[in-house]
Parts: structure tokens; sequence; C-alpha cells
């Protein structure tokens, strides 16, 4: 199938594209990498009178480093992303989900914002997004706002943006110093929609954990954050309350059962891969590692 007839919009600045989605309201649509909604113009899933192009707007192609946040603009691709050794070097947990993005070929085209604005569960940046305490700026015909990643999404494909409004870049929060990340999921096949997926972030005192969140991937309804410092704070690397962790995992997650997978094997998987993880993560050795 093909895309409903559409208009195509090509602004070149910021005010241009909001002045168009506040003319075109719901009917239109913002186009930057266009690996999720060209798919679904495809299928006719969506068919907007209107598509925003912005990859001729200035400025929004940028990756900015300070000491509290990576700022990613929102035409910076994920591969562009996954090279910048900058945002690896103060992030390292940005490089390790958006490896896990896909294929190659359409990484060198989507972009993290816009898999952010797309809040599909199954996608990896929504949860390093909440993990990391991320701010979306948000741009529209009433001005500008920032919002919170725990309170951008509202459910799956869902968040708070008006159809009016862009968002032109999102600052992901710097972890304290100490703090060890780690990102796994489980696919069908390499570059397919994970079946589930996990983010750490696991803060240490020499070999004594004292911290540890996670957020999940395919497994919630949207990106959150459980909290595992009661259960592993105090815990030595090397012997970790593991099936205490498993059992707070399986507790958290709600998935859903599709044709790929059922409810319950999704839930088994997204405890096996956090423990996984919070091993390697922990002992900095990978898994399969001699």
């Amino acid at each position: 199938m093909k895309p409903a007839p559409f208009v195509h919009h090509a602004p070149r600045t910021v005010e241009e594209a909001v002045a168009v989605l506040a003319q075109v309201g719901p009917d239109g649509k913002v186009l930057a990498g266009g690996q999720s909604l060209v798919p679904v113009l495809n299928m006719r899933l969506a068919s907007p009178g209107h598509l925003v192009d912005v990859n001729g707007v200035a400025g929004l192609d940028t990756v900015e480093v300070t000491a509290e946040h990576v700022r990613v603009g929102a035409l910076v691709r994920h591969a562009g992303l996954e090279r910048h050794d900058g945002a690896a070097a103060a992030l390292p947990l940005l490089r390790q989900a958006v490896r896990h993005v896909a294929h190659p070929a359409i990484r060198t085209r989507g972009t993290t914002v816009g898999s952010l604005a797309h809040a599909d569960p199954a996608g990896e940046m929504p949860a390093v997004a909440v993990l990391t305490g991320a701010v979306l700026e948000v741009t529209g015909p009433r001005g500008t706002r920032e919002v919170a990643a725990d309170g951008f999404f509202l459910g799956p494909l869902e968040t708070v943006l008006e159809a009016d409004e862009l968002v032109v870049a999102v600052r992901f929060g710097r972890l304290p110093a100490g703090t060890r990340t780690g990102f796994a999921e489980s696919a069908r096949r390499s570059g397919d929609y994970a079946l589930a997926g996990v983010a750490l972030a696991v803060s240490t005192d020499g070999n004594t954990v004292t911290g540890a969140r996670a957020s999940f991937v395919s497994v919630t309804p949207v990106p959150d954050v459980l909290v595992l410092t009661p259960v592993l704070a105090g815990a030595r690397v090397g012997a970790l309350p593991l099936d205490a962790v498993t059992e707070a995992v399986r507790a958290h997650v709600d998935p859903e059962s599709d044709i790929h997978a059922g409810a319950d094997y999704r839930r088994m998987l997204a405890a096996e891969l956090t423990v996984r993880s919070l091993v390697s993560t922990t002992t900095g050795v990978r898994e399969g590692a001699a």
C-alpha cells in the first residue's frame, strides 16, 4: 500500500514549523526521520492531510554535552548519537541503548527525539529517558515549555504533546559519578522489536551497591522506573540477592500477550535480562566472556 494523499510542508525555521502545525491542527504530522511514521502511513493506519517536514530547519541537529546533561536536537540521527564520543563518555547508557535500535540502516535516518515523540512501548530511548530524568523541550504557538520524561508518556503511542507542538530537543540527565549502567534486550531476530528489554543504573561504593534503578522496554504500557535500592542496597558485588531482584521485576512489569510472545514469557524474560545485566554491569564482565 501507499500513503493517502497529503500536502508536504518544508519550513526553514522552528517558528515556521509551529505556524504550519497551528494552521493544520490534528490533520498534521511532523516528519523528521520518518522511520516510524512512514510505515504507518504506508499501511494507512494514519492518514494525515499534511506532513510538516522539519529536515530543513537549521539548528536542530546538534549534540551538546554539559556538566548536567546531554542535549540532543530533534534532527540528530540515532547513528549520530551512537558515534558521538562526548555523549558516550558523559552518559554511556546512550550508546549502550542506541546500539539496540532497529537496524544500522534505520539508525542512519531515524531520530532519537522522534522515537520519544512516537512513544512506542517497544522503543529503547523512552526507557533511557525516564531512567536518566530527561527533559523534553517543547515549543508551540503558546510558547515554549519543558516536560519531564516521566510525565510525557500517557500510553502506548500517546504523549502530552499537543497537535500544534514540536519537540525541539531532549536533555538526558547525566548520572552521578560512580554510576554504572547497562542495557540488554531480547528480540526474535536482530533488529526486530524487543520482546523485553531493560536499562539499568547502579551506584556503588567500592564493591558495595548503594542504589539501583531500572526501566523497561516492551513490558510496561509507558516507560517508568523501578527502584531496586531497597532490594540491593548494601549487597556486595558478586553476592547480589538475584532472587529478590527477579521477584521485584516480575511484580513491577505489566506485559501483554501478542503473536510473538505471551505475557508470562515476557515477564520471565524481563526478570532474566535484568538479572544478567545487573551481574555484567556490576562485575564489568559481559555475558559470554571468558
